[in-house]
This record gives structure tokens, C-alpha cells and sequence, in this order.
């Protein structure tokens, strides 16, 4: 499909995120282990709001949704990359 994941990436403000595609959309891939309970939710939704005042997207999912269903997780990725290049 020619898109390329930029992997680790680190940016201000917002940490260390999974991967970034198209220099503004984030994708992170979340483990229950590291996003379970209150306090990890509001840290997801804190960077959320960090990333998209710096004009990022993000979209989260989990790994039975990469592994068992790639067709939606495609499709989510692919509708933001069309309205971030819309918005350019």
C-alpha cells in the first residue's frame, strides 16, 4: 500500500509513541498489561490531547484487533490518512 510506519518515534510534549505514518497520524498498539485502570486511561487521553494541539491524529487498538481483525484496523488507518491529507 506504500505506507510507511515511522516506529519509536519520540515527540515533544507528547513521549514516545508506537509508530507514526504520514508525519501526523499516530498509531499505538496497546497491551491490557500497560493500559488497564483510571490512571492509565487518563495518561492515553492526556497525550491524545497533546498530539492533536500539535496537529497529530491518533488511533488506538489492541492487539486482537491487529492480529484478528487487520481488515478494520486498515481501514480506520487508511479513512484518517485521507482526511489528514485532505486538511494539509
Amino acid at each position: 500500500m506504500g505506507i510507511v510506519l515511522a516506529c519509536q518515534v519520540h515527540i515533544d510534549r507528547v513521549g514516545r509513541v508506537d509508530f507514526v505514518v504520514g508525519g501526523r497520524l499516530i498509531i499505538e498498539v496497546d497491551g491490557r498489561e500497560n493500559h488497564e485502570g483510571q490512571s492509565m486511561r487518563h495518561k492515553d487521553l492526556t497525550r491524545d490531547a497533546a498530539a492533536s494541539a500539535l496537529g497529530y491524529e491518533t488511533l488506538h487498538f489492541d492487539y486482537a484487533q491487529v492480529i484478528h481483525d487487520w481488515p478494520s484496523v486498515q481501514q480506520a488507518e487508511v479513512g484518517a490518512l485521507a482526511r489528514l491529507r485532505e486538511h494539509a
